[in-house]
């Protein structure tokens, strides 16, 4: 890997990354790649989960976005990554909040952004960056968040828009994405993680759920990459720690690492849904196949 590899990933919410592409781009960053991470929204409507940080909640001094920049610096400085973004500059998408809440009726939250708009401040940061490489969600976001889905429609339309010459020559040369993947939770590890939190007594609302009703798993046979970040774990599981008001490894989803060590979160996953699919079983290298200049 040398610097010519380039990768632009694109989040909802400080913590989105960490959870879901952590290793990855920390992994790539120890390569040599230029690894640049764009987010969306400050998470403005995030749960707080530190008692002595509940003032800065929506409905006190609304301040928590602020707070969240700083921890998405420190979780970046853990895994290496220099170069990364708010969409529009900070505070310019505000967080939705879950589907059908009020905050999503606010005119100035992601949910309800003007995609053509919204699309174009990506435009800029692609033709910039150039990357040969872009990660986002699904298009149901993952698990039907409504900024993570945003997040997607954002995504897709402003590579599109890139790479047309005719689409705001102002904003620079235009650049064409050679792959394109999707952040991915196989289903059969939800089903492994469970079983193993039920064993060890763990009676949060994760360890009860039927992995079918988990929105956010998907069949193992549409993962068509895996990336082996098994030098870089501790690094994820430090850079999640650093999101300290929102991420607790205690009980539920983020207990596995507590209880089950840190390799369950060793590999992480991707649905490959622009570029050459894999020539046989699953990529291990999201710049498999490209010829990197």
């Amino acid at each position: 890997m040398t610097s010519a590899a380039r990768l632009l990933i694109v989040h909802a919410h400080p913590d989105d990354e960490s959870i879901g592409t952590g290793a990855t781009m920390a992994k790539y960053v120890s390569e040599g790649a230029s690894v640049t991470l764009v987010t969306c929204t400050l998470g403005e409507e995030g749960e707080i989960l530190v008692p002595e940080l509940a003032h800065l909640a929506a409905d006190q001094t609304d301040s928590l976005g602020e707070h969240r920049i700083s921890e998405l610096s420190d979780a970046m400085a853990l895994l290496g990554v220099t170069d990364f973004r708010f969409l529009g500059g900070p505070g310019k998408y505000r967080d939705s909040g879950m589907m059908g809440v009020d905050s999503n009726k606010r005119p100035d939250c992601f949910w309800n952004a003007d995609l053509l708009e919204a699309a174009t401040d990506l435009v800029a940061i692609i033709r910039e960056v150039r990357p040969q490489v872009v990660v986002t969600y699904d298009d149901f976001g993952g698990y039907g968040h409504p900024d993570h889905i945003q997040a997607h429609r954002v995504t897709t339309y402003a590579i599109a828009l890139a790479e047309s010459p005719s689409f705001k020559p102002e904003l620079g040369q235009a650049w064409t994405v050679s792959k394109i993947y999707w952040t991915a939770f196989p289903k059969s590890r939800i089903i492994s993680g469970i079983a193993k939190l039920k064993e060890i007594g763990d009676k949060s609302e994760f360890a009860t759920m039927d992995p079918d009703d988990i929105p956010f798993a998907v069949d193992d046979s549409v993962i068509t990459t895996v990336i082996d970040g098994s030098g870089f774990t501790q690094a994820k599981f430090d850079a999640l720690t650093a999101h300290k008001t929102q991420v607790s490894t205690d009980s539920g989803f983020f207990a596995l690492s507590n209880n089950l060590g840190l390799e369950i979160f060793t590999e992480e996953h991707f649905r490959l849904v622009r570029g050459d699919a894999p020539r046989s079983g699953q990529e291990a290298d999201l710049f498999e196949g490209l010829n990197l200049v």
